[in-house]
């Protein structure tokens, strides 16, 4: 599946531009029209007890400040097979995510979603055959100096031949300074593992789109595939580093799909600039069969893999800490309870104390790595 940073803009079509033989301000009907285009982003899920997920957003227009879509909400979704069976996907949280219960498909017979939305429009896809997608041989990773995070795979039938990847980064990031207090409710009082704010941990998600064929090749075999190069001295790799690599089996037509965004939208800008192209999915419009639709409806299990990257493994590695002014300042306290900690501006924290009833205080975001992204919650898959 997309990730959320880019599942809402694949409204793609033509910009025609006139000469400039008149000064006056032009405004084409694409730019001026309503057009709000449905995208349906997603995967039919063939793993066994796994759920199906489908993002539904509208595109924005050419003239449109926000880079986000706008989520379809309140539609009716049910995925349906050949053999009659059908699925409902529910948005629960009422965010344009649609998703089913743990499933269990046949995977000998064929799927497509249906989607109604409020407004009484319908569309439904081309019924497509469920993938088998070969396992990951491995992800690994080399560093003459960048580190570069490659992918292998092959298929001992010599049946897919067309793959995508995406992936998810996991770093922990730690703030220039520790102290032994923090504040609660007006207090100091001593950190400790539950309200610590010196280690944190971000995740993000790919935002290339990872193409993959062996059709070139004698063999069904990807060797080496680059997924993603870190230069060097980036601080995500300064202490622990995970990658959560999944892989997607395609058909030729879905591949070729997927190629033609890829084309349009990072050589061009971000997934969110307006594109250069027309783009066919294969989901239409029943209720209006010219009105375009974004997207492509794939079937197929998931394969996936993660693998970790410490500090020392790497070798001539430049460490490129983001650094702030980290000077401090002092502030008297009081007699009766030289705790109670009331300084009013949020870019102070407390540091240490220079003797009993003077407290030292430094730049919040130099104790506080949250300030700078992530959470302090420490993901299950990471180390201690």
């Amino acid at each position: 599946m997309l990730s959320h940073r880019y599942h809402t803009a694949f409204y793609i079509f033509l910009v025609i531009t006139g000469l400039t033989t008149c000064r006056e301000p032009y405004a084409p009907p694409a730019i001026t029209q309503p057009n709000r285009f449905l995208v349906v982003d997603g995967f039919i899920n063939t793993g066994a007890n796994t759920i199906t997920t489908f993002n539904l957003n509208r595109t924005r227009n050419l003239d449109d400040t926000t880079v986000i879509g706008i989520p379809e909400l309140g539609a009716q979704v049910s995925l349906a097979g050949s053999n009659g069976n059908t699925y409902p996907l529910v948005d629960f949280n009422r965010t344009g995510t649609y998703s089913s219960a743990p499933l269990t498909l046949d995977v000998t017979q064929e799927y497509h979603i249906a989607i109604t939305t409020t407004a009484g429009e319908q569309f439904t896809s081309d019924p497509v055959p469920c993938l088998a997608n070969p396992p990951i041989d491995s992800i690994f990773w080399r560093q003459p100096s960048d580190i570069s995070i490659y992918a292998s795979t092959h298929d001992p039938t010599d049946k897919t031949h067309y793959y995508r990847y995406d992936y998810n980064e996991t770093w922990e990031h730690d703030s220039q300074l520790q102290s032994v207090y923090t504040v609660v409710n007006g207090y100091l009082v001593a950190t400790d593992s539950s309200n610590q704010t010196w280690r944190c941990w971000t995740t993000d998600t790919s935002s290339n789109i990872l193409l993959a064929t062996s059709v070139a090749v004698a063999t069904d075999t990807i060797t080496g595939f680059n997924l993603v190069t870190i230069p060097n001295s980036d601080p995500k790799v300064d202490i622990d580093y995970s990658i959560f690599v999944r892989q997607y089996a395609l058909t030729a037509d879905a591949y070729n799909y997927w190629l033609l965004i890829q084309k349009t939208t990072q050589d061009v800008g971000t997934l969110f600039d307006v594109q250069p192209t027309q783009l066919s999915g294969n989901i239409h419009c029943t209720t209006n069969p010219a009105e375009p639709v974004i997207g492509f409806i794939s079937a197929t299990n998931v394969q996936a893999q993660r693998i970790y990257i410490f500090e020392s493994s790497l070798h001539n590695w430049t460490h490129n800490q983001p650094g702030f002014n980290c000077d401090t300042m002092t502030i008297p306290t009081t007699f009766a309870n030289p705790f109670a900690y009331n300084y009013p501006n949020p870019n102070w924290a407390p540091y240490y104390f220079e003797s009993n009833y003077v407290l030292v205080l430094v730049s919040a975001v130099c104790l506080n790595c949250t300030l700078v992204g992530g959470t302090t919650i420490r993901p299950s898959f990471m180390p201690n």
